[in-house]
């Protein structure tokens, strides 16, 4: 410990970096901590980005590295660490890495969240290659073709029911015999002709060598296996935010930071800005505008704290 810097932003995907970015032209003293060897966060394993405005159709290794140039020809200092607690009981907030311990006046907690994975073969090795987990992202790659959705909840039905507005047919995938999911979007779904439901059932594994080509499927009662043909699949089951070091700021059921569109939290000069906040809709845009917030919330903090 020694320098005290005016924010310390955990995590450096498109959140993370654009609050660093404003944090630097605003002429805060800010700290980035990345625990992975590259910034960009899970944009870097996109394989197109086809909804980001201005620069349709890049893909998203490359969108990130210009994330990380932007921040890097502004001159943001970035460390490398991993965020293993951060005390936020006094004024100024300690945040503990397993390199150091850095001081700063204000937090912006950026580190995103994770999809939750089938954890079947294939799909690692096919991920971006028709496998997502985000079918407002990647839907309008499969127009006219055939997709399958897994899951049984709000986010499974609606995925299911976006796709089927472009694709040729929509396979929903539940291992139990009813949806979680909300009246009025399971009414939806049976009325949709091109979606059809597959109960009692799992995937296996997803087949496929440069490309998704088929599900292995299994009932789960009878033990039945099939194989379904398809072009792609979008996996619904489920976020983890990376909240799990977190212990004195306010989260929801499923994890996440409690905090609105100024992205304040329950506890003074600490922020949550992107996917690991609360919030309807969790896309590269929204995570952006969250860096921009999160960074004027702190902005206003601290010239309250001088006054």
């Amino acid at each position: 410990m020694g320098k005290l810097y005016d924010v310390v932003i955990i995590g450096s995907g498109p959140a993370g970096i654009t609050a660093a970015i404003y944090a630097k032209r605003a002429g805060l003293d800010a700290l980035l901590i990345e625990k992975a060897s590259m910034g960009g966060g899970q944009v870097l394993n996109t394989y197109e980005v086809d909804n980001y405005p201005g620069l349709q159709g890049i893909n998203g290794f490359d969108l990130g590295m210009k994330f990380t140039e932007h921040a890097a020809k502004l001159g943001v200092e970035t460390i490398e660490a991993d965020v293993t607690d951060i005390d936020v009981a006094d004024t100024i907030k300690r945040i503990h890495t397993d390199k150091d311990i850095f001081e700063a006046r204000s937090v912006v907690i950026s580190g995103g969240a994770e999809h939750r994975k089938l954890k079947v073969p294939g799909e690692e090795e096919l991920a971006g290659m028709g496998v997502s987990y985000c079918a407002t992202c990647d839907g309008a790659f499969f127009k006219n073709k055939t997709v399958a959705v897994v899951g049984g909840g709000d986010v499974a039905l609606e995925d299911a029911i976006f796709l089927a507005r472009g694709c040729e047919k929509v396979y929903l995938i539940h291992r139990r015999d009813e949806f979680r999911a909300v009246k009025v979007l399971c009414d939806a779904v049976k009325e949709t002709s091109n979606i059809e439901v597959v109960w009692d059932s799992v995937v296996t594994s997803i087949e496929g060598t440069e490309q998704v080509e088929a599900l292995k499927i299994q009932n789960v009662y009878t033990g039945a296996e099939s194989t379904m043909d398809v072009n792609g699949v979008f996996i619904a089951v489920g976020n983890i935010p990376n909240t799990g070091y977190i212990k004195k700021i306010k989260k929801d059921v499923a994890g996440y930071l409690i905090a609105g569109e100024d992205c304040a939290t329950d506890v003074a000069g600490v922020y949550a800005a992107g996917d690991i906040r609360t919030k309807n809709l969790r896309q590269i845009v929204t995570a952006v505008a969250d860096g921009a917030n999160a960074i004027t919330s702190v902005q206003d903090y601290l010239l309250h704290m001088e006054n």
